[in-house]
């Protein structure tokens, strides 16, 4: 079950990684994977400890037992440290990206993409959305003054749509809504994978220390059991 857990935990990090790498340049606080590679870390231990107690559970190791209890108890104080900072840089997501945004878009350059500018064009269109609040935002951009031709980019254009362009004299053809509430909404999202997988797995840990607890309650209470096992005889 342990082995299992440890999967999770760590597929949950490799993910909120990856999806982080498309959201960084409206992010800028990269505390904010502190979670994250905690949760990776506490998904390897967990391995680790699992391997650890499967064979001190067979063999009733009251040595080996009363470490795997304790370190999941370890383990176990970690994730609730994870589940604190999720809702920590939850909460921070927000200012985050509206204190970077602007600076993103002024950034754009769609005659030459850079990192920013497919950035911006990945999340316009995979979050259908375009410009800051509207599509209007555009206006306010370098990159719409240097052009001068009353577009925005292609990627504000509907998928429904072929013929498309961009104009503003189209808006119909456009997302209407604006990509930082969305991307504010994705992020968040994003913590919330983290603080849940992390309870659930702090309940599977519980689950574990109390099954090994009381293993270890039955080995001291035991003498006849204590005494074939070391080998002695009880009268």
């Amino acid at each position: 079950l342990l082995q299992a857990a440890a999967g999770i935990l760590c597929y949950v990090g490799a993910y909120v990684f990856i999806t982080y790498d498309d959201y960084d340049h409206f992010f800028e606080d990269v505390y904010t994977l502190i979670p994250a590679v905690v949760i990776i870390a506490v998904g390897t231990l967990l391995f680790i400890i699992g391997l650890i107690g499967c064979c001190a559970t067979i063999r009733e190791s009251r040595c080996g037992l009363a470490t795997f209890v304790i370190i999941l108890l370890l383990v176990f104080i970690t994730e609730v440290v994870v589940v604190v900072l999720g809702y920590i840089y939850r909460a921070k997501v927000e200012d985050e990206v509206d204190h970077s945004i602007q600076k993103v878009y002024n950034g754009y350059n769609g005659t030459n993409p850079d990192a920013a500018s497919r950035a911006i064009d990945y999340v316009q269109r995979q979050l259908r959305c375009c410009g800051i609040h509207n599509y209007s935002d555009w206006e306010n951009t370098v990159w719409f003054k240097q052009t001068k031709n009353n577009s925005v980019p292609l990627s504000c254009c509907k998928a429904a749509l072929s013929n498309c362009t961009g104009s503003l004299t189209r808006p119909m053809d456009l997302y209407s809504e604006g990509c930082e509430a969305l991307v504010v909404k994705k992020l968040q999202e994003i913590m919330m994978y983290v603080i849940w997988a992390a309870l659930a797995f702090a309940a599977i840990q519980l689950l574990g220390m109390l099954c090994a607890c009381i293993v270890l309650c039955r080995r001291s209470r035991d003498p006849a059991y204590e005494l074939l096992i070391t080998g002695g005889t009880y009268a």
